[in-house]
């Protein structure tokens, strides 16, 4: 029962396979801004599906996991996110010099086309 209430709090599910990735890495679009690319498309429910890949250029698995960190957190923070689309989030290699002012300003940028 607590399970069910929390997954209708949070805004976000995650893609968790190599099958999910590849459906929205091939069928679906992209845009791109400085420190992060986005892929997207409709998953036919309300509810949004995050995945975010870092790959080792960007640094150590300790730049990496702050990387994730913030780009999950600036997907949270976002009040207008509309619901139903797998989203990918890809950080590029300058992403390991991006504070969370810069990561905010890009994700808000990216959420704003899913409309």
């Amino acid at each position: 029962m607590l399970d069910q209430q929390k997954k209708q709090d949070k805004k976000f599910d995650k893609l968790k396979n190599t099958k999910e990735f590849s459906q929205v890495y091939k069928r679906g679009k992209s845009i791109v801004t400085k420190n992060i690319v986005m892929y997207y498309k409709k998953n036919g429910t309300e509810i949004n599906r995050l995945g975010i890949s870092v790959s080792k250029k960007v640094g150590k698995a300790v730049v990496r996991n702050r990387v994730k960190r913030l780009i999950k957190e600036a997907f949270r923070i976002q009040e207008n996110i509309v619901g139903g689309y797998d989203i990918i989030f890809v950080a590029r290699v300058r992403m390991k010099f991006a504070n969370m002012k810069i990561v905010n300003k890009e994700i808000k940028r990216l959420v704003k086309n899913l409309k």
